[in-house]
């Protein structure tokens, strides 16, 4: 029966039908509240598996394989992908490896994920490219894959596709890794040096393993292979240059440039970490910064995300392993007669040594202002790198701290040094020059860079 059929007054009728429509949506309201709830319990106990001990060793395990840094994109949710990798071959887009059924990883085995990490073939049978780097997680055990695996299990599950990859012809070609990892990899697990003590041991399955440094601090010949001969000689990537120091402040760039960065040598030689005490091998890693250099660029990141949150035993096995290598350099010294080294020590002295110092020492914050403290130049790692890249880089656009002097209390030791691009106005042949000074003053040991070098950095 209608209330028209009542006869109910238009007054009447108007606040029943009020009250009914309230009822109905009040219902619906209900009934959308109980559905979520439910979605979100669900959810819940698909995307947050409590914690246990194996859940923490994984969530451990990967911060020390930095797997944050490159499975996010720039605002984008942790571990969902998208980030671009630029390598000499193409762009390679990270997976989302997020346990959402569709877009990450949520239907993986263990036993697909384990395939994953240590022979670089994905659930579906297809070559993973080495920019993922299942080369050196080849070595981890099989409770450390269980563990990491429980671990992005545990992580809540997001919806999102990465883009694809843009490769030109033939490097798109996945089946083409077969041959490849015939020639570059050598599948196998970590076997721990028996006449060495447990912290070797440690250093060696970290550097080697999870870490996977050779991936950035080894030299890769043309087909992208690393040189196990010169493992952690230092090496080139490609990474971008977000931003610049314009008069001691950071400044985003307009467009993010993807550019070369050097690394340098890890290994205790002159030109590399000889110099570098375990000591201050431990302080680099955990803060950024010691006596001796301060960290830009990609390895601020690196840091960041993953070294200064490594255990301080960890620390101490990396340096300890490190320190233990045997030399490895290639002494390229600019030839003393190089026009090169007189024109760049005028440079040096006008627009350098104020701060660092005519005898490339530097100036800590305690012996002068905190405006004129900076880092040594002489003995510098980042300096001698074989291929002067990063070198170029600071030089153009300057070099500060990031995150990581903003996190340090107060402690970083040195300014944000501008780029001499725009600040100081010096032209290639200039920074050129300039750059052989440095890289072959002070004891240091490098090769001279050319006006050619410089331009690619732009």
């Amino acid at each position: 029966m209608t209330i028209t059929a009542v006869k109910l007054n238009r007054a009447a009728g108007l606040g029943a039908g009020l009250v009914i429509a309230c009822l109905v949506i009040a219902g619906l309201v209900i009934a959308y509240l109980a559905n979520a709830a439910y979605a979100a319990i669900a959810d819940g106990a698909r995307a947050r598996i409590p914690d246990t001990p194996l859940v923490e060793r994984g969530r451990y395990l990967a911060v020390a394989g930095d797997c944050v840094s490159c499975h996010t994109r720039p605002n984008g949710l942790p571990f969902s992908g998208g980030r671009a990798l630029n390598t000499p071959f193409g762009v390679i887009y990270s997976a989302n490896i997020t346990p959402d059924a569709g877009t990450g990883i949520g239907n993986w085995s263990e036993a697909q994920f384990a395939r994953a990490l240590r022979e670089g073939i994905g659930a579906d049978g297809k070559h993973l490219y080495p920019a993922f780097p299942y080369t050196a997680y080849t070595k981890l055990t099989d409770s450390d894959v269980s563990a990491l695996y429980a671990y992005v299990r545990s992580l809540r599950p997001v919806r999102y596709t990465p883009p694809q990859n843009a490769m030109p012809f033939p490097f798109g070609i996945r089946s083409l890794m077969a041959a490849w990892n015939m020639m570059f990899f050598d599948e196998g697990r970590f076997v721990p040096d028996t006449t060495r003590s447990a912290e070797w041991n440690r250093g060696a399955y970290l550097i080697q393993g999870l870490g996977h440094c050779g991936s950035c601090h080894s030299p890769r010949n043309a087909l992208g292979g690393e040189s196990t001969a010169s493992a952690l000689t230092g090496g080139a990537y490609l990474d971008d240059i977000a931003d610049e120091v314009v008069e001691e402040k950071v400044t985003p760039m307009d467009e993010r440039t993807v550019r070369s960065w050097s690394s340098p040598n890890l290994t205790p030689a002159r030109n590399g970490l000889g110099a570098w005490s375990s000591e201050q091998i431990v302080a680099y890693l955990k803060t950024g910064h010691n006596e001796r250099a301060g960290a830009f660029g990609p390895m601020i990141e690196v840091i960041a995300n993953s070294t200064s949150r490594l255990s301080d035993p960890d620390l101490r096995a990396i340096a300890f392993y490190l320190k233990s290598l045997a030399p490895q350099t290639k002494v390229e010294s600019a030839d003393r007669f190089d026009a090169r080294l007189k024109a760049g020590a005028a440079v040096y002295t006008a627009r350098c040594g104020d701060c660092h110092q005519p005898t490339g020492l530097g100036t800590p914050v305690a012996h002068g202002s905190a405006s004129k403290s900076a880092p040594p130049l002489a003995g510098n790692a980042v300096l001698q790198a074989p291929n002067p890249a990063t070198l170029i880089n600071v030089i153009l656009y300057g070099a500060h701290g990031g995150g990581l002097a903003a996190e340090s209390n107060g402690t970083w030791p040195w300014p944000k040094m501008s780029g001499f691009e725009l600040s100081v106005g010096l032209d290639d042949e200039q920074i050129a020059a300039l750059c052989t000074y440095v890289r072959s003053s002070w004891g240091n040991q490098a090769g001279s860079v050319s006006a050619a070098d410089v331009a690619q950095q732009h």
